[in-house]
């Protein structure tokens, strides 16, 4: 398959770190050289395998949305590199900085990963290869180092989990509606209907009940309105009664 053209705006943004403008006759460093620098994971980082419930799936979903490696939920979404193309192996992150819109970056995968920060997750955790249920272990372990994983288990898509994640992913809006880096940014508004549409789907193929909204009490409740109401919930017979 050729280049993916990505319709999101976020597409072309740097997941973790802010872009790197192109400069002329420059390379980039790669950042997988450099892992040597990155602290040693602390005993309570590492963690074996996260679960995946119709929350947190929801929530790496709508982080893909926002990168623009959506792709209908299609599994090529987790080979898109920085600029649309993609990978022809998940063998490894391919560490490659790639150029577009006056960008570099060596962002890649379903989530966006920066090779600096695909060695500090894949580390932590002992992860093998760069395949789809490794990178959402990865996005779940950068989602909890960002302190967002308990938001995440609410089922609710709020702004203040959407600035939790601002840092890590450039097109999460913060609580001021802009780019934690200054890029273009996804609206609020848009992910949480990506998201809450995308959990109901889930809850419904796992066979999980959907919240029922609960209706504000009726008040004054003595009244004879609220009165009435109440009755016709209790069915015909008490209306008989109540007459």
């Amino acid at each position: 398959m050729g280049p993916l053209h990505l319709s999101s705006p976020a597409s072309l943004q740097l997941a973790s770190r802010p872009e790197v403008p192109r400069l002329s006759g420059s390379t980039p460093r790669s950042q997988l050289a450099v892992l040597g620098s990155v602290d040693a994971p602390s005993a309570a980082e590492r963690i074996v395998r996260y679960a995946l419930s119709p929350e947190r799936r929801a929530l790496l979903n709508t982080i893909r949305y926002a990168e623009g490696t959506w792709a209908r939920g299609e599994d090529h979404g987790y080979r898109i590199l920085f600029g649309g193309g993609l990978m022809s192996s998940l063998d490894r992150h391919p560490d490659r900085v790639n150029y577009s819109g006056g960008y570099a970056s060596a962002a890649a995968g379903a989530y966006q990963f920066m090779p600096f920060t695909w060695a500090l997750a894949s580390r932590a955790l002992q992860l093998v290869g760069f395949g789809p249920d490794v990178q959402d272990q990865a996005a779940l372990f950068l989602i909890q180092r960002r302190g967002a994983l308990g938001l995440a288990d609410e089922g609710v898509f709020s702004p203040a989990l959407a600035a939790k994640l601002a840092p890590e992913w450039a097109s999460f809006p913060t609580l001021a509606g802009r780019s934690y880096y200054g890029q273009p940014v996804q609206r609020y508004g848009l992910l949480r209907a990506f998201y809450e549409r995308n959990l109901a789907e889930l809850r419904a193929s796992a066979g999980v009940a959907q919240p029922i909204a609960q209706q504000p009490a009726c008040e004054p409740a003595e009244s004879l309105r609220c009165r009435l109401e109440k009755l016709e919930k209790l069915g015909p017979r008490s209306l008989a009664q109540g007459s």
